[in-house]
């Protein structure tokens, strides 16, 4: 099934919010629901957040920076998808989306993954990406950070 997938607004906090939340990502850097919607909102703000949604209903987004790895290339920020609709191809649906827009401007993509994530670097491996760094205690002390990358093909 093809869901469509929009340009967020702020109407949508609350149903990312709670996808964040819900997600391994969200338990270790977005402890309660007033950090998540302060963060999101800037993302609604700068128009780089992507919503899924089935039935009218948002099921899942990805925040994007255009510009954010190396002041270069698309980075991904966050992709999560709310916790009862996991396991039904929506990440996937939203990273062909995030990558669609990205190569079309761009040679290479950016995310890092956390190494309490293992199920997401698994993801991200089995897309395409490959792991080019390590970075220790970016984001909290004690967490490793993996930078993936992936390379447009053109063929």
């Amino acid at each position: 099934m093809t869901i469509p997938i929009v340009q967020g607004t702020i109407e949508n906090l609350d149903e990312c919010v709670e996808a964040l939340l819900h997600s391994r990502l969200g338990y270790q850097y977005f402890p309660t629901q007033e950090q998540a919607a302060a963060s999101l909102s800037e993302g609604f703000a700068n128009k780089d957040i992507w919503v899924a949604r089935l039935h009218e209903q948002p099921v899942g987004f990805y925040w994007w920076l255009p510009h954010g790895a190396f002041h270069a290339f698309p980075y991904l920020h966050i992709l999560a998808v709310h916790h009862q609709r996991r396991g039904q191809g929506i990440g996937s649906q939203l990273l062909t989306d995030f990558e669609r827009r990205a190569f079309a401007g761009a040679s290479k993509v950016f995310l890092v993954v956390a190494d309490f994530n293992p199920q997401a670097k698994k993801f991200y491996r089995q897309r395409g990406y490959t792991e080019v760094g390590i970075i220790p205690d970016l984001y909290r002390p004690g967490i490793t950070e993996h930078l993936l990358m992936k390379v447009h093909d053109v063929s």
